[in-house]
């Protein structure tokens, strides 16, 4: 891989996320692929680390960008993947529905999350992110409420595995390990 101007703050090797795997939950659907997390993916912070992400996504088609934090409520979408770059703070996250996992996450982590999982902020502190989606798709709302399923069940294993990472495009990440959907 080759460095670009624009690649200053990123961490410029090929990192293995850690491969986190839900379950149905009988609210929360969850996904089969894993959620993947890059510990420390980028060094940038603030505006700078916002755009580094915005740009980075970007390239690889994760588009329709958006800056903000996570809802204090489980949600879901079922329409499509997401990523979300962690550009400030820190925060305690649980993800796939209340009998997942709680995390933390910090300014560089960046999160690859799947269709079908499920996400909620704990609690945060100065918490920032840039969120993003494949091919721009726009996201549904989901919240683990009576009547959403099946047709959410149908959405999610409709939604296809994007060809890129993104942080790393095409060669690495998503493609290489959501493949064998």
């Amino acid at each position: 891989m080759f460095c670009t101007p624009g690649d200053i703050f990123f961490k410029y090797y090929i990192m293995e996320p850690q491969k986190i795997y839900f379950e149905d939950d009988g609210k929360i659907p969850n996904n089969t692929l894993p959620l993947l997390l890059y510990k420390n993916a980028f060094e940038a912070r603030g505006e700078a680390g916002a755009a580094w992400l915005e740009q980075r996504f970007s390239k690889n088609n994760w588009t329709n960008s958006w800056r903000n934090g996570v809802f204090d409520y489980h949600h879901y979408h079922s329409n499509t993947h997401e990523v979300l770059g962690v550009y400030s703070g820190k925060a305690r996250l649980q993800l796939g529905g209340e009998s997942g996992q709680k995390m933390e996450v910090s300014a560089g982590d960046v999160i690859v999350i799947p269709a079908g999982v499920g996400h909620k902020n704990l609690g945060s502190e100065n918490f920032q992110i840039v969120g993003a989606y494949p091919n721009g798709k726009k996201q549904d709302m989901n919240y683990g409420k009576e009547g959403e399923r099946p047709q959410a069940d149908k959405n999610i294993v409709a939604v296809p595995v994007p060809q890129t990472d993104p942080l790393f495009g095409k060669e690495e990440g998503v493609p290489k390990i959501w493949k064998d959907r």
